[in-house]
């Protein structure tokens, strides 16, 4: 069948820009109409599934040496704050010789990370992974390009400086925004632009902990919101691949050493049920007093930009 006798009949059924003009075609026409039209709908979908999935490969790469960056860039800052030298070698706080002044590094670090957040953009003051689902949820996955620089920046200055925090929130926020700048540089579509921002997301937390399944499980759970192929398997691509250039560069150890242990008991297992739940009442109360410490410190008669200095006064003299 000719492609303009296609398109009438497409017009005919309702699909066309005429639809409303034509006459109806047989009921018996619909199955051979659908069996017409198939291939190219088909072919159309896989294609861009397949378009997303090479993206998600390449923007895992960028992600993993990202977060080896960041991990380098840690160890620069505390060998620069503990020790006076430039080195990017690992290198503990706990180690340094500074004596009382020693309050004053995580104080001066959370003032820059203060100022960068006055002056750069507010929104590397969250903790990383809820600012990538507000994105998701209300922004249609658009993050502001300036977060690429300023969130791994500021979270080595404040780590790297003593503050008690992890490399996990800002890598998977990093990669979340590589992944959105991604998208929006390629002009996909939101639910596109959504995996390719998992797939970062995912592919950061792959390359710092070596874990792509919990990697994935995160993504769909806290990113994606579903569990369809055509965004799972981008994500699943990008862990995979993030993970080979985390073993090309640190080998294939995992990131926590566990040692060989003997099969438990009985009693041992029950006890571990009754550490889980406690662990899980520990939480909520951690949790609980997370948010009453940040309403407290939105009563406070002092600018936002000043509330990590005081955190690092705390930090300073424990």
């Amino acid at each position: 069948m000719k492609k303009p006798d296609v398109e009438r009949i497409e017009e005919a059924v309702g699909e066309g820009p005429q639809a409303r003009e034509q006459l109806p075609v047989a009921p018996s026409m619909g199955p051979a109409l659908a069996n017409l039209r198939a291939p190219r709908l088909h072919e159309s979908v896989d294609r861009r599934a397949v378009f997303i999935s090479a993206m998600a490969v390449v923007l895992a790469v960028v992600a993993a040496l990202v977060a080896q960056g960041l991990g380098a860039l840690i160890h620069f800052f505390t060998n620069l704050a503990f020790f006076g030298r430039l080195s990017v070698q690992p290198a503990s706080p706990g180690d340094n010789r500074l004596g009382l002044w020693v309050i004053v590094v995580p104080v001066l670090g959370a003032i820059v990370v203060g100022l960068m957040a006055r002056h750069g953009s507010r929104a590397i003051r969250g903790h990383g992974i809820p600012e990538a689902m507000e994105q998701v949820l209300y922004n249609q996955s658009r993050i502001p390009p300036r977060m690429t620089l300023l969130k791994p920046l500021s979270a080595a200055i404040a780590i790297g400086t003593g503050g008690p925090f992890g490399a996990e929130g800002p890598i998977i926020a990093t990669g979340g925004a590589l992944g959105s700048l991604l998208g929006q540089g390629l002009h996909v579509t939101a639910d596109e632009r959504k995996a390719l921002l998992a797939a970062g997301a995912a592919a950061g937390m792959a390359a710092t902990f070596g874990a792509p399944v919990s990697a994935v499980l995160l993504a769909v759970e806290l990113l994606l919101f579903e569990f369809k192929p055509r965004s799972v398997i981008p994500v699943a691509l990008a862990t995979a691949t993030a993970t080979g250039v985390r073993i090309a560069f640190m080998g294939g150890a995992p990131a926590f050493v566990i040692p060989d242990l003997v099969t438990p008991s009985g009693s041992a297992l029950a006890f571990y049920g009754v550490m889980g739940v406690a662990m899980g009442m520990a939480s909520v109360v951690c949790t609980r007093a997370v948010y009453w410490l940040e309403d407290a410190f939105e009563k406070l008669p002092l600018h936002w930009m000043w509330w990590p200095a005081l955190g690092g006064v705390v930090v300073g003299v424990v």
